[in-house]
């Protein structure tokens, strides 16, 4: 039987898929439209903004003013983009067909966030024993940026939830941890000059190949510190080279070259010895022999974010409320794709994942969500409701 909040939530669903939320263009209208819906229930809603002002978080509280321990429902406000795509419908118009919602960011995961804003008005009105928030982040997949500020903001001036449900899509599976996701690009500025003579020169790209095969080769030997136990797949940290681009001719020195590339570590650990590694290779080696030609030659690593892994916690409040809400009694899982839950642990909020729809549909052309994972996600808010008033 389908919760008797269902049709409200998917007329939430559909007006938040309507925003075309590209993490490349501004959320403010989408932001604006979940403050008014909070506002009229009494939330108290902060509001922080990237650099730019051109997009912004949004941290809402309902129940005991000023007091800490609450739960957090969190889940990003941006999706990723449509382009070269091939739709059978407008993306940005939720369209039923038969029990699934098909849209951007319908699973990934504008689903979970109207379940969250059609609860709202019961968490208002319940006589809730600890607070409720609601965190809506900006520019998640594309480093989780917007959580890092909110989080900050929240760290100071001294609030502390407990909780923190992650609502990415699960099939509403509890997912304890995941690995770090740590993009850069290094651009090395070389010294052009005629390709006849390259030893006058510094070629950008010759040097960019030498970093990449570093890259390689410090990532064979993370696959050597794999821990014993580790429930990841594949069970070691990696690096992987996204994309490689410099040089303007075949007969001119490469003055220019550009690397993206990522690591994904499974600790801490991992994460200092690759930087540590890469950064003496660059510094010691690189460097030393490139301005040997050229004084002004350079290699420079933009990090474009360094988001932390959420690391397993057996036994933790987080899991156990969960457990408590939806009944699962399959084992905490972990996975290999990456969310902002690391950061809520880093801030010493237990932190769990569990979401509704499955990430094998987020990210795609016709991407959709299933009518009865909206259901049981709300029937999960249902009893966190009777939770936080008993």
């Amino acid at each position: 039987m389908a919760h008797a909040l269902l049709d409200d939530t998917l007329a939430i669903m559909a007006n938040l898929v309507a925003f075309r939320s590209v993490s490349q263009d501004s959320n403010l209208e989408l932001i604006a439209y979940i403050n008014q819906r909070l506002d009229q229930i009494g939330a108290r809603t902060t509001l922080t903004l990237d650099p730019d002002g051109t997009k912004a978080n949004l941290f809402a509280t309902l129940g005991p003013p000023d007091m800490d321990g609450g739960i957090v429902l969190s889940g990003h406000t941006d999706v990723v983009p449509i382009e070269g795509q091939d739709w059978t419908s407008d993306p940005f118009l939720a369209d039923r067909r038969g029990d699934r919602i098909y849209g951007r960011g319908t699973c990934d995961m504008k689903g979970f966030l109207a379940c969250a804003l059609a609860f709202g008005p019961r968490f208002a009105a319940a006589d809730l024993k600890r607070p409720i928030h609601m965190a809506f982040t900006y520019d998640e997949e594309v480093g989780c940026l917007g959580a890092q500020v909110m989080l900050d903001q929240l760290a100071s001036v001294g609030r502390k939830p407990a909780v923190c449900i992650v609502g990415e899509p699960t099939d509403m599976q509890i997912i304890e941890g995941h690995k770090g996701c740590c993009e850069y690009t290094t651009s090395f500025t070389g010294a052009e000059g005629h390709a006849s003579q390259p030893d006058l020169g510094v070629n950008a790209v010759e040097y960019a190949v030498r970093f990449v095969t570093r890259l390689l080769e410090i990532g064979e030997v993370l696959k050597t510190r794999a821990p014993a136990e580790s429930r990841f797949d594949p069970p070691w940290s990696t690096i992987q080279v996204g994309r490689m681009a410099g040089g303007i001719a075949r007969n001119v020195i490469a003055g220019a070259c550009s690397v993206d590339w990522e690591l994904r570590p499974v600790s801490a650990g991992d994460f200092a010895y690759a930087r540590s590694q890469i950064e003496a290779y660059v510094e010691t080696d690189l460097l030393p022999r490139m301005r040997r030609v050229s004084p002004e030659a350079g290699v420079i690593t933009q990090i474009i974010g360094e988001v932390a892994g959420l690391e397993p916690m057996s036994n933790s409040e987080a899991d156990a409320l969960v457990r408590s809400l939806t009944g699962n009694r399959n084992p905490a899982t972990c996975v290999s794709f990456g969310t902002e839950a690391g950061l809520f642990q880093q801030h010493g909020i237990s932190t769990v994942i569990c979401g509704p729809g499955s990430i094998a549909q987020a990210h795609k052309p016709d991407e959709y969500i299933e009518l009865s994972q909206m259901d049981a996600c709300l029937d999960m808010l249902d009893r966190l409701g009777g939770h936080l008033a008993g």
